[in-house]
């Protein structure tokens, strides 16, 4: 196995600490003649951290074979980069490619049988044939876990390195390398030394268009730009503001779901990174996808000066701002920024002599919005609808007058008539059919 992955070119730029390398150089002492006990006790430690990614996937029947393909999907090359945008086409680097996977099908057939008679272990053996006992409907890495499997499965089947080649390629080309190839949302760190580092979001909630219940105006309107911006089309940085709990945040992760499998992803940022916002975008408007970076419950108060940063963003400086991305903004202030009565005397000699010109520079971030909609906070028919129509999917049977009289208690003692409230009653009601069963 040491020869194997030393020889590997566009895929050798394996990281020390990668389970790959390790199990590499461990088997490279073992060939050396390295003392037994060590061998044991470091080849445990990668066969369970091979379990770890397992776990965190929900991977299944031969472990190292999804292993494996996980290393292929998430390795960002020249190569591997060029075939999420273009596919692959005919080159020499093909040739040079076709090596490396000849490498990991060698891999994938790889005989541990030696070594573990060798060693007197059978880790090997137990992980190539495995039975995953967390419940599929638990994980949250769903999406990924089988994708992963799916692949993992057509290169086991591969009759030759050209159908090797052609899984592996033809994945790049359908859904992309990576974490960007792999998730649909994701969130930034700021590293330590410096810059940032993108964390995917595994348990992002799987609510779809439908499961919003009205607002069918507000939908279409948002479905309409983002159809547009996933089609190539000019499409406008979308402001959703309103009252709370009527479904903002729900219809942007809706919108994320619903054309994943067209290249959507989301990147959520939050209001002390926005100094930051111009090296996500120099890190992400050159790849395969469309972009929503999502900024949720935004506002800021009078002494606040983030918002200059994300004008500058929005409008754009020397550098044109990338087709491939968009920004899209919650709220539940119409203008984001905190008026007070004193914005409107345009003369004040106390602080700022123009208020005028104060008011229009607040103004001017929402106007970068080219699409605004208004979720207001439904009446009391809408919310009865809501509850019922919430109800009804949930399997609770209370007939629809009792069921009103009870969700009006409800809204009386929880924060009043919105579409949070109703979900949180019906979500009530349904936990409380559960235990009586």
């Amino acid at each position: 196995m040491y020869e194997l992955v030393s020889q590997l070119l566009m895929y050798g730029d394996l990281p020390k600490d990668s389970i790959l390398f390790r199990l590499g150089e461990i088997f490279g002492r073992f060939q050396a003649g390295g003392d037994r006990t060590e061998l044991v006790r470091d080849i445990n430690t990668q066969v369970k951290r091979i379990l770890m990614v397992a776990t965190d996937y929900g991977f299944d029947d031969n472990l190292w074979h999804n292993y494996l393909t996980f290393v292929l999907m998430m390795s960002e090359n020249p190569f591997s980069i060029t075939c999420e945008k273009t596919g692959a086409s005919e080159g020499s680097v093909n040739g040079l490619v076709q090596r490396d996977f000849d490498i990991f099908r060698e891999l994938f057939d790889y005989d541990f049988s030696g070594i573990e008679e060798a060693l007197g272990i059978s880790c090997f053996t137990q992980i190539s044939d495995y039975r995953a006992i967390e419940k599929k409907e638990l994980m949250y890495n769903r999406s990924v876990s089988e994708k992963v499997r799916a692949l993992s499965k057509k290169l086991e089947e591969a009759r030759d390195g050209k159908a090797f080649f052609d899984a592996v390629t033809g994945f790049y080309r359908d859904y992309g390398v990576g974490m960007f190839g792999l998730n649909r949302a994701f969130r930034i760190d700021e590293k330590p030394e410096g810059g940032i580092l993108f964390r995917p979001i595994n348990n992002m909630d799987t609510v779809m268009l439908d499961d919003l219940v009205g607002y069918e105006l507000q939908k279409k309107k948002l479905v309409d730009n983002t159809e547009a911006f996933v089609q190539g089309r000019r499409a406008n940085n979308v402001l959703l503001f309103g009252d709370s709990g009527t479904g903002k945040s729900t219809s942007i992760k809706a919108i994320v779901n619903q054309y994943y499998d067209d290249g959507l992803r989301m990147i959520e940022i939050y209001k002390h990174q926005f100094r930051y916002l111009s090296t996500v975008i120099a890190e992400i408007k050159n790849r395969n996808y469309r972009f929503i970076i999502y900024m949720d419950d935004l506002s800021f108060e009078e002494f606040e000066i983030e918002y200059k940063f994300l004008k500058a963003v929005i409008e754009g400086g020397v550098e044109t701002k990338p087709e491939n991305i968009l920004i899209y903004a919650t709220s539940n202030r119409r203008h984001l920024i905190k008026e007070s009565w004193n914005d409107r005397n345009d003369q004040d000699s106390a602080n700022d002599r123009h208020h005028s010109d104060t008011v229009e520079e607040k103004l001017s971030l929402v106007n970068r919005f080219g699409v605004t909609i208004n979720y207001s906070k439904p009446t009391q028919k809408e919310y009865f609808d809501i509850v019922i129509h919430l109800a009804r999917r949930a399997g609770v049977t209370m007939p629809d007058e009792e069921l009103k009289a009870e969700a009006n208690k409800w809204e009386l003692a929880h924060g009043g008539i919105s579409g949070r409230t109703a979900e949180q009653f019906v979500s009530y009601l349904a936990s409380q059919v559960e235990a009586f069963r």
